[in-house]
């Protein structure tokens, strides 16, 4: 609050003195602003994603295939997979190798830690993968790879976790082997902007959700994202600084999911999510989709719903949590298993989320040209 002045007021020359230079400050920052543009970590506020034409969401929709995306990617997810478990090892090994078998160049590193838990002391490993590290800013991608733990009680019945997330892993992988020409190019012709994926390990409460019982992967990469410089050579932003974007998947794979509003600061991402629904389902892209809005619904606010994104939104990351609202019924049952997943609603939210993802990258697949035309 400005304080009301008690000494005489200045002449008019000394008024004069203080205008001028009061100017000149004013032109200099302008000068500035104009040849420096604003923070980069301010960028992703007024960052402006692309729209495909038709021709190009064709081209992208096309290179999407749930039958290969179900047998590659998850299968090998439906097992049990808490930390520390062989099923939790085989899901690690399984994620790093597709990335890395892939032309665009993931970067895939691990984030291991020993944490207290009600059984003692557990290992945890988190998986990232970066499209191309050296760049400022990020569009993440998230899920956990980790099922819930049942005790030995419940030996001889394996819970699978298909939508607790065995099939949001599986989309997040499906969509790097989909969009790998396209994120190849991406790499190369935007160095500031890039994908992200995480894959976080001890989501689940071990044994009853506390707030030291839970999301053990997700607070120990948050805090460690914060203690690290970034870019290289930076004083005073780290790498949370660079996610443009949190987009949290989770219960994704039952049918009729709706995904309601959480955050007022995220909307628009979740409103172009509903209008590229709106457009595939217009070009008859989508498969049992009856109305042009099944799933997203930006006019909707639900309650918040405690995950991984949490620590993230705590140190001022921008959140979009993809979580079906009610959660699917089969929620921490053992009807939560392949047998129960909705086939056209993976496919569909496949396709959408792929195209959501190649639009904020600013990104266009290449059309092939009529072979017609060719001499």
């Amino acid at each position: 609050m400005w304080k009301r002045a008690t000494t005489s007021l200045p002449g008019r020359s000394s008024s004069r003195s203080i205008m001028g230079s009061f100017h000149t400050l004013l032109i200099w920052v302008t000068f500035i602003l104009y040849v420096n543009g604003i923070p980069w970590t301010q960028e992703k506020l007024q960052h402006r994603a692309i729209t495909l034409t038709q021709d190009e969401v064709r081209v992208a929709t096309s290179h999407t295939d749930l039958e290969q995306m179900w047998q590659r990617d998850l299968t090998p997810l439906l097992v049990t997979r808490y930390p520390g478990s062989v099923g939790s090892q085989a899901v690690q090994n399984h994620i790093k190798t597709t990335l890395g078998s892939l032309g665009a160049g993931w970067e895939v590193t691990e984030d291991k830690f020993v944490s207290q838990t009600p059984y003692g002391l557990l290992p945890f490993i988190n998986l990232i993968a970066t499209l191309n590290p050296s760049a400022k800013r990020r569009l993440v991608l998230a899920c956990h790879y980790d099922s819930k733990y049942y005790p030995p009680q419940w030996h001889g019945r394996e819970f699978q976790g298909a939508t607790d997330s065995a099939v949001p892993c599986a989309m997040m992988l499906e969509l790097a082997h989909a969009l790998d020409e396209e994120l190849k190019a991406q790499k190369s012709s935007s160095p500031n902007l890039t994908l992200q994926l995480l894959f976080f390990d001890g989501e689940e409460a071990l044994f009853q959700w506390t707030a030291t019982d839970s999301l053990y992967g997700s607070r120990h990469l948050a805090q460690k994202m914060e203690n690290t410089v970034h870019p290289a050579g930076a004083t005073d932003t780290n790498q949370l600084h660079g996610i443009d974007l949190f987009v949290l998947l989770d219960l994704i794979g039952a049918s009729s999911p709706r995904f309601g509003n959480q955050f007022p600061s995220t909307t628009p991402w979740l409103t172009r999510l509903q209008d590229i629904e709106k457009r595939l389902h217009s070009m008859n892209q989508l498969v049992d989709h009856p109305n042009s809005v099944e799933y997203f619904w930006p006019d909707h606010p639900v309650g918040r719903v405690l995950d991984d994104h949490v620590p993230f939104l705590n140190r001022g990351v921008r959140v979009l949590h993809l979580i079906p609202s009610p959660f699917p019924s089969v929620w921490h049952t053992f009807d939560d298993n392949e047998q129960n997943l909705d086939r056209p609603t993976i496919q569909n939210l496949n396709k959408i989320l792929q195209i959501f993802v190649l639009e904020y990258l600013n990104t266009r697949p290449v059309i092939a040209s009529n072979p017609q035309n060719a001499p």
